[in-house]
């Protein structure tokens, strides 16, 4: 049991979208707000704060995870990615330019989470079915026409099926 009082910071060094990074957190500081907050690495969003909506997510050593329900010091020595860490050299990742063209894009503020895990199915190398990927939109809330165009745009970026007939 450490003996810092919650004013005592803790030195937290991780990498972020490949990039080394050390700094201090508050022992009870969540990992969605040390990454927006201290590392302004805003993509990230915060909604409910309790690990249902899903808009935080994030890639935890590989694995999504919601980042409002661990602290910051838990992931000192991990490898995290965000939605800043999607997109390469200035191209999008496969699944930002399926979102793009399936219009799985709508207000936009549960898509960087929606994004991190479709990123952790897409990387299991695995092809899922339509039913494993309403599964994994089942932790992520989004408020605003309905997941038709989120699901298209996984199964594209899967190599599963097209948008609509006749896309390329």
């Amino acid at each position: 049991m450490s003996n810092l009082s919650i004013e005592q910071k803790m030195n937290v060094s991780l990498s972020i979208n490949g990039r080394e990074v050390e700094a201090e957190a508050e022992p009870r500081k969540l990992l969605s707000d040390f990454i927006r907050e201290d590392l302004g690495l805003t993509g990230t969003h915060v909604g409910c704060e309790h690990g249902v909506c899903g808009s935080c997510t994030v890639l935890y050593n590989g694995a999504a995870v919601r980042s409002c329900l661990m602290f910051a010091v838990q992931a000192n020595g991990s490898d995290i990615q965000t939605i800043e860490g999607l997109a390469k050299n200035g191209e999008q990742h496969v699944l930002q330019q399926s979102f793009t063209e399936c219009h799985g894009l709508q207000c936009g503020f549960c898509t960087p989470g929606i994004l991190m895990s479709s990123l952790e199915m897409l990387n299991s190398g695995e092809e899922p079915t339509k039913q494993e990927i309403k599964e994994m939109l089942s932790g992520h809330l989004c408020r605003c026409t309905g997941y038709t165009g989120i699901i298209a745009a996984i199964e594209r970026a899967c190599g599963i099926k097209k948008c609509k007939e006749g896309d390329n």
